[in-house]
């Protein structure tokens, strides 16, 4: 993401504030350049457009995720107890690893995510076209995600990783918006119990 100004960085803050509190539409350049004290004509210095300014916030949320995710992985998960054999305990490690990410999702929730995920409330208010510079924010952090997924699987040693982490994908994504609505009520954790299932069965 682009160099901020002290002033750029203020906005770009109270935006990312309003924008998921509130809803992009709902919020206008004026409400945002008041939240952070600049003028308007600061605003699109720092910026240019709504629409940039749109994608910066999404992409910052998009790094503090992935920063947050990432290290979260490396610090949580085992290294892999098990008594069956060097293979067993790779898998098992392995297999905490990918669990781990829904402990992380379930904290980063709690915190981060009360009205649910900011990528797809955001992509529900863009327009349909490829035009918007947030729409390929949205589309290459589930595209990351996916990836991310996928390596944390193929490491464990399970068959056809792809396929494996295109299901945890879904259960991922689920379990954001189901958490921003209530129903179910620890949406992550049974996110987390149907993914530790699932991974059980792959080869």
């Amino acid at each position: 993401m682009r160099e901020l100004t002290p002033a750029g960085r203020r906005i770009l803050d109270a935006a990312s504030t309003l924008f998921y509190d509130q809803g992009i539409h709902a919020v206008g350049v004026d409400a945002v350049a008041r939240a952070a004290g600049v003028t308007k004509k600061t605003l699109y210095d720092c910026f240019g457009s709504k629409d940039v300014l749109v994608s910066c916030y999404l992409q910052a949320r998009d790094e503090r995720w992935r920063e947050w995710l990432t290290s979260y992985v490396d610090e949580h998960a085992g290294t892999g107890a098990g008594a069956g054999g060097r293979a067993s305990a790779d898998r098992e490690a392995g297999v905490e690893r990918v669990l781990a990410t829904f402990d992380a999702l379930d904290q980063w929730a709690r915190r981060e995510n009360i009205r649910g995920c900011a990528f797809v409330n955001a992509l529900a208010e863009l327009p349909e076209n490829a035009d918007h510079p947030g729409r390929g924010v949205i589309l290459e952090q589930k595209r990351w995600l996916l990836g991310y997924l996928t390596d944390l699987v193929r490491a464990a040693g399970i068959r056809r990783p792809g396929t494996v982490a295109a299901g945890l994908l879904v259960l991922h994504e689920g379990a954001s918006v189901s958490f921003g609505t209530g129903v179910p009520t620890r949406a992550v954790a049974q996110a987390k119990r149907l993914a530790a299932l699932a991974l059980a069965e792959s080869p």
